[in-house]
């Protein structure tokens, strides 16, 4: 007999078409509650229907990294930062710079990056040669005690399952950006490698967790349209492909 079922959600950036189709996918499938991990309103998409959607559907979340910067002063913002501050109302802001760091629950721990900071990777090191999957030892000193036998977090938009030692650590993609690159602390791209809306569904069965990581289509044309509309000619690609060039 199955327990508890968790649909956990990451990195929604705004896409409003992406969460969309998520939340269609779950009317399908169930789940007791939705968690989302952060990051769930910057980008140059829709990030005021986002956030309306988001609230409206009762998913608990926490603060990604992008999610507290919004808190900065407006003449420190890139564009695409102040397009998200012009769009959001004041409650828009106040709801998502306020949101928890962490939740727990049954014995599963949610953050965005790693337990203690939201804009680090939990399972991967990015050195001068790429990206590469964390040492099982590296990802142990980031968990530290947490004793959650399952840590879900976000923020590399890649989707894996990853054991460490006794311990799961779940990162369930990113609903609604497949693609980036950054410059920090090497020159990296992180690719899903396809567009499609990704997220992860947990269900506690007499064995352990079970882990379904889900991928949902859903017209990532309309949001990659937005997104040259909005100046961001390199999201669109991201958006449309699920995969990022560097020049």
């Amino acid at each position: 007999m199955s327990g508890p079922r968790f649909a956990v959600l990451a990195d929604v950036h705004g896409n409003v078409w992406a969460l969309e189709a998520v939340l269609a996918d779950l009317r399908r499938c169930g789940a007791d509650e939705v968690i989302d991990l952060g990051d769930v309103l910057y980008g140059p998409l829709d990030p005021a229907g986002t956030a309306e959607l988001h609230r409206g559907a009762g998913i608990a979340a926490v603060r990604g990294n992008q999610d507290r910067v919004l808190r900065e002063p407006l003449q420190e913002m890139n564009p695409t930062m102040r397009f998200v501050h012009e769009v959001l109302t004041p409650d828009h802001l106040a709801w998502v710079t306020g949101l928890p760091v962490r939740l727990e629950r049954e014995d599963l721990l949610f953050c965005h990056g790693t337990p203690e900071h939201d804009d680090g990777y939990l399972l991967e090191t990015v050195t001068a040669a790429g990206v590469h999957l964390k040492e099982e030892s590296a990802v142990e000193a980031l968990l530290g005690p947490v004793p959650a036998p399952v840590t879900c977090c976000g923020h590399s938009h890649v989707p894996r399952v990853v054991s460490v030692g006794a311990r799961l650590v779940i990162n369930p993609g990113s609903v609604g950006l497949p693609a980036y690159d950054h410059d920090d602390p090497w020159p990296h791209v992180m690719e899903a490698g396809s567009p499609h809306a990704r997220y992860a569904q947990l269900t506690r069965t007499a064995a352990g967790w079970r882990v379904e990581q889900r991928m949902v289509p859903y017209p990532w044309q309309e949001a990659a349209a937005q997104a040259r509309r909005n100046g961001r000619p390199d999201w669109a690609e991201w958006i449309a492909t699920g995969r990022a060039r560097r020049s």
